[in-house]
C-alpha cells in the first residue's frame, strides 16, 4: 500500500493535515536566534496570506510529498524500522520533500510566497532534516491500521 492510499479517507486525511501543521508549529517554536526570529516572522507572514492558508498548502502538497517519500519509506518498512530509516536517511528524505516544494513554488501566484521561499531556500534543507524524525512519526501514526 502506498502512502497516498490512506489520504482517500477524509477523516484520516484531516488528522494527518492537523498533525503536520502542529509539527510545523513545534519545529518553528524550537528555533532560536536571529534565524529563528526570521523564520517565525516569515511564517507569520505566510499565515497572513489568508485564513487557513498553511493547512490548505499542507493538504495540497501532501500527496506529492508522500509519493516522493514512498520509496524511502518502503525501504524502511522492509528493514523493519521506517521511522529510523527516514531519520537515518534524513538528507535524502529532505531532498525528496524539497523537490516537491521547489516545483510547487515555481507556480505560486503570490509574490510573498515565492519571495519568502526563495529567501529561506538556502537554509531549508537543514530545517527539513531536523524535522524528518517528527514527520516520520506523523507518517507512522497515519499508516498504522
Amino acid at each position: 500500500m502506498g502512502l497516498n492510499e490512506g489520504l482517500s479517507n477524509p477523516t484520516k486525511k484531516a488528522m494527518v493535515i492537523d498533525e503536520c501543521c502542529n509539527m510545523i508549529e513545534v519545529q518553528l517554536a524550537s528555533k532560536s536566534g536571529m534565524s529563528g526570529i526570521a523564520l517565525k516572522t516569515a511564517f507569520a507572514a505566510l499565515k497572513g496570506v489568508k485564513p487557513g492558508y498553511i493547512p490548505y498548502v499542507v493538504e495540497q502538497i501532501l500527496p506529492q510529498c508522500f509519493t516522493a517519500l514512498d520509496p524511502i519509506w518502503s525501504e524502511g518498512v522492509e528493514k523493519g524500522d521506517p521511522i529510523g530509516h527516514l531519520s537515518k536517511n534524513r538528507s535524502h528524505t529532505a531532498d525528496a520533500l524539497l523537490s516537491v516544494t521547489d516545483a510547487r513554488v515555481k507556480n505560486a501566484k503570490r509574490q510573498i510566497v515565492r519571495g519568502t521561499y526563495e529567501k529561506f531556500r538556502g537554509s531549508a534543507k537543514k530545517h527539513v532534516e531536523e524535522a524528518v524524525p517528527d514527520f516520520a512519526k506523523v507518517i507512522d501514526n497515519y499508516t498504522k491500521v
